[in-house]
C-alpha cells in the first residue's frame, strides 16, 4: 500500500463525526464522508503504522442506510448537511448508535440507563439562525453568497438560487430533479424557508449588480464578508445583519448610500407581501469586522433600521436575542432539549412545581435560558458564562421574566468559579464543542454535588469527560440525546450524573 493508490472497498464501520472504516490487507483505512455499507473508491492520502487515511473518490455503491433522494438541490456540494440522503428514521438511529457506542467505548462494562434518541418537532426549515458567507464558487468567478462548498475553505455555494446542476453533484449521481419523502421539489437550501431564501438572494443579486467586492480572506482585501439572519420561531421577526470590512473608499463606494439604498431593497420585499411565510423584518443592522481571521465579529454595529433585537419563546419564559446573543438554532428542537434536561434535573412533579432550597450552578450559562427554567423551583441561580454579550442579555431576560434570584457572571468557568461565594446544590454544564477544560472540570467535581446534569453538543468531548468524571466517584444513571440539527451531523446528548455514596 502506497500513498496515492487507489482502492475499492465496503465501508464496513464507523467513527463519529464521518469517519467510514474498511480493511485492506488487515490494515485499518478511514475514509471521511461515508457510510457503513457503501461500497467506495477512493486514494491512500496517509499511511501510518497498522493503518491508513483514504480520499474519498467515488461511491460505486449506496448504503442501505441511503434509502432516499436527497430533498435539497445542492446536496453533494454544500458542506452543510450530510444526510439529505437518509430517511428521518435512518438518521435518528445512525446518531443514536453513534453516541450510545462513544458512551460504552468510554465506560466499558458500565449499566446505566439509555433512553434513545428524540426527534426534532420539526425537520425542513428548522434554523432560526444562519450565517452566509460572501465569496465566489470559484476562482475568479462571480460573486457568491452562502455556505461552504464541501471540503473547500475557500469556495462558496450560493444555496438560495434555483439552479440546474445537470448530472454532476460530486460523488453522487444524483440528479437535479432529486426529491426527498414528501416527494416535494425545492428551489433552494431545505433547512431555512422561502422568506429566508428571498433575502438572501436579493442581498446577492443587489451587490452583484453594483459589482460590490467579497473580503478575500487570503489577501485581506475587499468589502462583503458575512450576512447573518436570525428568524423568532414565536413572531416570526426577522433580524438581519450585513457584515463587510471598513474599505468602502478604497474601492470608490458611497457607503452611506449603498446602505440606504439596500436597506430600502429589503424593506420593499416585505412591503411587497414578497414574504410569504409570515416573515417580518423587525431590525436590519451593520456590522464593521477588520479582523483579518474569518469570523463573524463586531468592530462596531450599526442600527440601520428597527430594532437590534428579537424575541424568542421557550417553555413559556421571553428571551431577547441580540445579533451575538448565544441562542439554540433550533427553537422547537430546543424545548424538547430543555424539557427532557428538565425532567432529569427535577425527580418528582412536585418538586419541579415547588421552590427548594437549593443552590444551582449553571455553567456555560450563554444568555440564562437553563438558569431561568430553573430559577422558579430554586433559592437561587447563578450562571457562568465567558461571552460578556450573552451575559448582559442573560440579566436582561431574567428582568424581563420577572426573575429575581438568577445572578450572571462575565468570565470563563476555570477562573469566575473561584470567585463565586455560594456553594451549589446542583450543577448544570452545557460546555462548548471542546467539552470542559480539564482543571475547571476538577474544580466542578471538588464542590461534591450528588447531582450533575451535562448538555453537550459533540459526543467525543461528553464521552471524554465522562471517562474522567467516573474515575474520580461519578457515575452515568442515565443518557438520551435529542435531534435539534435534522439532516446534519450534530446532536444534542443530556446525561444524568450522580456521585458515589
Amino acid at each position: 500500500m502506497k500513498k496515492g493508490e487507489v482502492y475499492e472497498g465496503i465501508i464496513s464501520d464507523f467513527d463519529f463525526p464521518n469517519k467510514g472504516i474498511l480493511y485492506i490487507d488487515d490494515r485499518k483505512v478511514t475514509v471521511k464522508e461515508t457510510l457503513p455499507g457503501q461500497k467506495v473508491r477512493f486514494s491512500i492520502s496517509k499511511k501510518k503504522t497498522g493503518m491508513a487515511e483514504g480520499r474519498l473518490l467515488e461511491v460505486i455503491e449506496r448504503s442501505d442506510l441511503e434509502d432516499i433522494e436527497p430533498l435539497c438541490p445542492y446536496f453533494g456540494i454544500c458542506g452543510g448537511c450530510a444526510y439529505q440522503n437518509l430517511s428521518y428514521k435512518n438518521q435518528l438511529k445512525f446518531k443514536e448508535d453513534m453516541v450510545k457506542k462513544l458512551i460504552d467505548k468510554a465506560l466499558p462494562g458500565h449499566t446505566y440507563e439509555w433512553e434513545g434518541i428524540i426527534p426534532s418537532p420539526v425537520q425542513n426549515s428548522y434554523r432560526n439562525k444562519m450565517e452566509f458567507t460572501f465569496g465566489d464558487e470559484y476562482k475568479d468567478g462571480p460573486l457568491a453568497l452562502g455556505l461552504h462548498k464541501k471540503g473547500s475553505f475557500h469556495d462558496i455555494v450560493s444555496v438560495c438560487e434555483s439552479r440546474d446542476f445537470g448530472e454532476n453533484k460530486g460523488i453522487y449521481n444524483t440528479s437535479e430533479n432529486s426529491v426527498g419523502e414528501s416527494g416535494d421539489k425545492e428551489s433552494g437550501c431545505v433547512i431555512i424557508n422561502a422568506d429566508w431564501r428571498k433575502i438572501v438572494q436579493y442581498t446577492l443579486t443587489f451587490f452583484s449588480e453594483r459589482k460590490v467586492p467579497y473580503y478575500h480572506r487570503m489577501k485581506h482585501e475587499g468589502i462583503l464578508r458575512n450576512l447573518v439572519v436570525r428568524q423568532s420561531a414565536a413572531t416570526r421577526e426577522f433580524l438581519i445583519n450585513l457584515v463587510t470590512s471598513t474599505q468602502w473608499n478604497t474601492y470608490g463606494f458611497d457607503e452611506k448610500a449603498l446602505l440606504d439604498e439596500y436597506v430600502n431593497g429589503l424593506l420593499s420585499l416585505e412591503n411587497n407581501g414578497e414574504l410569504t411565510e409570515g416573515g417580518s423584518i423587525a431590525g436590519i443592522l451593520y456590522t464593521e469586522n477588520d479582523t483579518l481571521g474569518d469570523v463573524v465579529k463586531s468592530d462596531r454595529t450599526t442600527c440601520l433600521y428597527g430594532k437590534d433585537y428579537i424575541t424568542e419563546e421557550v417553555i413559556g419564559l421571553k428571551f431577547k436575542i441580540s445579533p451575538f446573543s448565544f441562542f439554540q438554532t433550533n427553537t422547537k428542537g430546543c424545548e424538547v432539549l430543555y424539557e427532557k434536561a428538565r425532567e432529569y434535573i427535577y425527580n418528582t412533579e412536585s418538586e419541579m412545581n415547588n421552590p427548594s432550597g437549593k443552590v444551582v450552578f449553571d455553567l456555560y450559562s450563554g444568555t440564562g435560558t437553563i438558569a431561568q427554567m430553573m430559577a422558579p423551583a430554586s433559592k437561587k441561580v447563578i450562571g457562568i458564562e465567558i461571552v460578556e454579550e450573552a451575559v448582559e442579555a442573560a440579566r436582561e431576560n431574567a428582568k424581563l421574566n420577572g426573575l429575581t434570584n438568577c445572578e450572571f457572571i462575565a468570565g470563563d468557568v476555570l477562573k469566575a468559579i473561584d470567585l463565586v461565594s455560594d456553594k451549589p446544590d446542583l450543577v448544570i454544564v452545557d460546555p462548548p464543542r471542546d467539552g470542559i477544560n480539564p482543571k475547571a472540570l476538577d474544580k466542578i467535581l471538588d464542590f461534591g454535588v450528588k447531582q450533575i446534569v451535562y448538555i453537550s453538543c459533540k459526543p467525543t468531548s461528553l464521552a471524554r469527560d465522562l471517562k474522567i468524571m467516573d474515575e474520580k466517584g461519578y457515575k452515568l444513571v442515565k443518557a438520551s440525546c435529542v435531534d435539534q440539527f435534522p439532516f446534519t451531523r450534530n446532536i444534542e446528548s443530556i446525561c444524568l450524573i450522580s456521585k458515589n455514596q
